[in-house]
């Protein structure tokens, strides 16, 4: 009995997941129409567990569902982003100022290795592994802040953030820029300044945003 009610959750949560990563790689880019039906099939399964799977999307963010009108890809705006990295800069900024005065010597020594991974990223350059390393060392400082709360919303707001069609390190000069902001973080974690290293990534985090805001308007531009 334990089993037949426990394999209809397992499968719309791993359909969620498989749709999940279709957005983020913009396979199913914003805007796009969900045919469920075609998903159904490809997917070799009933519609039911589609929908619940499209619910827990809707829930973050990452598909709307229209009355009468089917579901939708989320398309996000640039207001949408100035709101979303204006609440992850005091979020992320909070979890380096927690992470200054709770890091154990061997958390300070991780931190020093996955920033060793963005100095090599960078002297290539190499954007998919600086991302993946910037990406790593943003998630050790959370587990470092050790709230389980700032985690959960911080990553429910990267999500939306993924949904952008565009990705700041491809802003001329921001890698450079990237990756000497980090270095001040890593200094001020170093040194157990929580002030300043706090006010150091929301200043990092607000980075992104610009050089993201530059891609869209050139973008427009040359349109």
């Amino acid at each position: 009995m334990n089993a037949t009610r426990i394999a209809p959750i397992a499968l719309y949560q791993e359909v969620a997941e498989r749709l999940r990563q279709r957005i983020f790689s913009h396979e199913l880019p914003p805007g796009t129409w969900v045919d469920e039906q075609a998903l159904a099939e490809h997917y070799g399964i009933s519609r039911t567990p589609l929908r619940e799977a499209l619910k827990v999307l809707a829930s973050e963010g990452l598909v709307t569902l229209k009355p009468r009108r089917g579901c939708y890809v989320t398309e996000i705006s640039e207001r949408d982003l100035d709101e979303v990295f204006s609440v992850m800069s005091m979020l992320e900024g909070e979890c380096a100022r927690l992470s200054a005065a709770r890091a154990t010597e061997d958390d300070l020594a991780r931190l020093r290795a996955i920033h060793a991974n963005l100095e090599k990223a960078a002297g290539k350059p190499d954007i998919d592994r600086f991302f993946e390393a910037n990406q790593a060392f943003h998630l050790a400082l959370q587990e470092i802040a050790d709230n389980r709360w700032l985690l959960h919303v911080i990553e429910d707001l990267r999500k939306v953030i993924k949904l952008s069609r565009h990705h700041s390190l491809f802003s001329e000069g921001r890698l450079e820029q990237s990756l000497a902001e980090h270095r001040d973080i890593l200094q001020a974690l170093l040194d157990r300044d929580g002030a300043r290293a706090e006010t150091l990534m929301r200043t990092h985090i607000l980075s992104g945003r610009a050089a993201l805001a530059r891609i869209a308007e050139a973008k427009t531009q040359a349109a």
